[in-house]
């Protein structure tokens, strides 16, 4: 079924791919694999691939890395190695912040989640990496695919200090590239 469902897509709208493939480095080093879900967030998912096909996650920071919830990146405005890491995490893309697609599907560890502000319709180009069932985040955040290689990679990526997880010599997204395949059957 999602090999129609992508195909369709791809005749009436953007392209969608099947997933990410990010090279991480830092004190985590490796490779990490992920299936997005292009029927449950096409909007996210549509604009994740566009910013990682324009090369805007490349050399983008894991700014804020809580032990036990969550490791979060993204921010193509402010978060790119380099740059003054006080303002990571407060940007997005050049791009309008999206409408919510919230679905049933649950937060367990490896599940990528649309970080947003406090209004539900403001994701734009960051997204986390769940180390642990956050079920609280349910329904209030969009669910837009799932680690399926390379665990351990976002395992080792770096932790922030204090309740914000602020990081101040963060791991970094070294590349982001799109996949048009199915990445499990290519393990």
């Amino acid at each position: 079924m999602r090999k129609l469902v992508v195909a369709f897509c791809v005749l009436c709208g953007p392209a969608f791919a099947t997933g990410l493939e990010i090279d991480i480095a830092g004190e985590a080093e490796g490779t990490v694999i992920i299936d997005l879900f292009e029927e449950v967030a096409p909007q996210h998912v549509a604009r994740i691939t566009t910013l990682a096909q324009e090369g805007a996650y490349d050399d983008v920071v894991f700014h804020r890395v809580i032990e036990g919830f969550m490791a979060q990146t993204g921010d193509v405005e402010y978060g790119r190695m380099g740059q003054d890491m006080r303002y990571a995490g407060r940007g997005g893309s050049q791009y309008p912040d999206l409408p919510a697609e919230f679905s049933e599907i649950t937060f367990d560890r490896g599940v990528i989640g649309m970080a947003r502000a406090q209004n539900p319709n403001s994701a734009n180009s960051q997204f986390f990496i769940m180390f642990a069932p956050g079920p609280f985040l349910d329904g209030q955040y969009t669910v837009v695919g799932q680690v399926v290689g390379g665990m351990e990679v976002v395992d080792a990526i770096k932790r922030g200090g204090g309740q914000d997880g602020a990081v101040i010599v963060p791991d970094r997204m070294r590349a982001v590239r799109v996949r048009d395949d199915d990445p499990v059957a290519t393990q």
